[in-house]
């Protein structure tokens, strides 16, 4: 055969515009996806939306979205500042009381100085701030490990929750202040909700919305946020190169501590009187909530974002038991389950992030 007759190879011409930035555009949004803290509790989230949706029928209905949300909320609240303070490195195993310590405190001071509710309100905001600044300082100088810190504080609040709640009240709860002048719009600042349609919207979801954005504006947008992540995987080297340590570290047990006085507020509000030995526990929601939403248990990764979606799944879990009319007793099964299953994968989307980085 002549070698004219073989097919000659052409030269392959230029890519098709675009096609290369196009791969390295998707290529570099799945990275950056993969390498998100709240990327596992999101899918989670799905899974336990769609579970429930199936196995519970009233799950769908619209009042009991709106109860799930409301559930979500009330630890919504409180996991958001947990996750910030777990970003930096350390724990708070006194929130549980310290929501119960803001309420008996504005409760009491209201009852007892026959004083316009918001009197109590204000003192309550300023003594549970306190809780926050005891608990920062101490940590800062005393270079004691947080959980000691804490638990110390726990037993401390948990003490003082009962204790002085029968020496002034006489009983382990709070007298009524319905009656009392500033009730009504504290309540509707602290308890109050939306009717929409036949749904009930309660202002405890505006306060966790708010809660997020606040946090992941100063987590992405702002220096205190840099500082947080950088407390929380290396506070030597962050404290080499000018981050205000101590005062960093004081802020977020004082931002825990903000959220502690809405939550014990609403619970006031929501209720009229306070059981003193309540609170004893939910420091473990709070965490877990946020070690949900991937928060390393190790400092220095995490999102306010992710800590939402970890409290609603709880929310979702919580009620979508009772409306599959499960035994409730497993939802501290589902706890564990949950919290170690977010561990590894939270160590597992951590490593991938470092390795393609």
């Amino acid at each position: 055969m002549s070698t004219t007759d073989a097919p000659l190879l052409q030269p392959a011409g230029p890519p098709a515009e675009g096609t290369d930035d196009e791969r390295l555009l998707h290529r570099s949004l799945v990275r950056r996806l993969m390498s998100r803290p709240e990327l596992g509790s999101v899918v989670g989230a799905v899974a336990v939306f769609i579970f429930f949706a199936i196995a519970a029928e009233p799950f769908l209905r619209a009042s009991s979205l709106s109860t799930v949300l409301y559930a979500s909320s009330t630890i919504g609240i409180m996991a958001v500042p947990v996750a910030l303070l777990m970003i930096g490195g350390e724990f708070d195993l006194s929130a549980g009381v310290m929501v119960v310590s803001s309420a008996l405190i504005s409760s009491m001071v209201s009852y007892q100085m026959t004083a316009d509710n918001w009197v109590g309100v204000g003192v309550s905001l300023v003594v549970t701030l306190a809780f926050g600044v005891f608990n920062g300082m101490l940590l800062t100088r005393t270079k004691l490990p947080s959980f000691i810190i804490t638990l110390g504080t726990f037993f401390m609040l948990t003490g003082l929750n009962l204790g002085f709640t029968k020496l002034i009240s006489g009983t382990v709860s709070t007298k009524s202040i319905a009656d009392m002048e500033g009730f009504e719009s504290a309540r509707a600042v602290f308890a109050s909700h939306v009717t929409v349609g036949n749904v009930d919207i309660q202002i405890t979801i505006l306060w966790w919305i708010a809660m997020v954005a606040v946090a992941t504006w100063i987590l992405l947008r702002t220096r205190v946020g840099n500082w947080i992540f950088a407390v929380g995987g290396n506070a030597d080297a962050a404290r080499a190169v000018g981050v205000p340590v101590t005062k960093t570290k004081i802020g977020l047990y004082m931002g825990v501590a903000f959220a502690a006085w809405v939550s014990g507020q609403h619970l006031l509000f929501s209720y009229d009187q306070i059981q003193s030995g309540d609170g004893v526990g939910n420091e473990f929601l709070y965490i877990i909530a946020a070690a949900v939403g991937g928060c390393l248990m190790t400092g220095g990764f995490g999102s306010a974002i992710g800590a939402a979606v970890g409290a609603f799944i709880f929310g979702m879990t919580s009620k979508g038991i009772v409306y599959a009319q499960w035994n409730p007793d497993w939802y501290k099964f589902f706890l564990g389950a949950m919290l170690l299953l977010a561990t590894l994968l939270n160590a597992w989307v951590r490593k991938r992030a470092e390795d393609r980085s």
